[in-house]
């Protein structure tokens, strides 16, 4: 019998990878990345540890064209159970100080990639009535900072398209999930590009391996949970914060953001480049 496939974006490292490495046992792959050097050795590895047949398709997801093209294979793909949107980028820096490009190509990426992609992965496994979608989004969602204004846009939004997916999904019934991961502070490149040692973000509790954070979405997904927030730290920082009056949570963001103003500032022509 054909094995199902898992379409993972970003899955050079990081989230991406574990994701990969996590569900090669008992599904194909289809891994998108830029990195196509990576996406190939991974793909060598999965296949030899799982038995798993690895496609790969180097694209950069904030280009039209190539996003178009990785939506048309999603689309044609009869054996796609799920579809993880985890690509992305952090950049450093005050939103008026930093390029413009860049923020627009964050914009493309988080937001723009999403929306086809989830499109067309929805057409595939709608009539289905299987599968499912998880939008890598972030705790940065519900907790903003100043010197990451377009990332935690991006990933509101990314939480806010899930729950309406949710919702349209709900109301048909289908069995189709969607999730929105919000991951904290990950061991990953996204944070070693920084180049600032990782206590000056968060004590060493707040840090999570990839493994650990893939680990809570799948069984999220399992329960058909809506909102995954792994670690506990990070699920009471959310619910608490959320129910402050805005002007409360605003005043305790700003504390935060001060602590950070030194290499927010110094780093203002700096991206962060990752899978998530």
């Amino acid at each position: 019998m054909a094995r199902t496939v898992v379409a993972i974006t970003g899955a050079s490292s990081g989230i991406g990878a574990a994701f990969a490495h996590k569900l090669a046992a008992e599904h194909d792959l289809l891994l998108i990345a830029r990195r196509k050097d990576r996406l190939d050795s991974l793909a060598a590895d999965l296949s030899q540890k799982f038995g798993a047949n690895v496609q790969t398709i180097g694209a950069d997801l904030s280009r039209d064209d190539e996003t178009a093209a990785v939506a048309e294979h999603i689309a044609g793909e009869s054996r796609l159970v799920l579809l993880v949107n985890n690509a992305g980028f952090g950049a450093k820096g005050r939103f008026w100080q930093a390029p413009l490009e860049r923020q627009e190509e964050m914009h493309r990426l988080h937001v723009m990639a999403t929306v086809r992609l989830t499109h067309a992965a929805l057409r595939n496994l709608v009539p289905q009535d299987r599968g499912g979608i998880i939008n890598v989004a972030s705790v940065s969602a519900f907790v903003r900072n100043a010197g990451s204004v377009s990332y935690a846009a991006t990933k509101s939004w990314m939480t806010a398209f899930t729950e309406g997916l949710y919702l349209e999904l709900r109301g048909l019934p289908s069995n189709v999930t969607v999730q929105a991961l919000c991951p904290g502070f990950t061991y990953s490149e996204f944070h070693d590009n920084l180049h600032v040692g990782r206590e000056r973000l968060a004590g060493s509790k707040f840090w999570m391996s990839a493994e650990d954070v893939v680990n809570a979405s799948i069984e999220g997904l399992r329960r058909r949970k809506l909102i995954v927030i792994p670690g506990w730290r990070y699920r009471v920082l959310v619910g608490l914060l959320t129910k402050l009056p805005t002007g409360a949570r605003l005043a305790i963001e700003s504390l935060t953001s001060s602590r950070r103003q030194e290499y927010v500032t110094a780093g203002s022509s700096h991206d962060i480049e990752s899978d998530h």
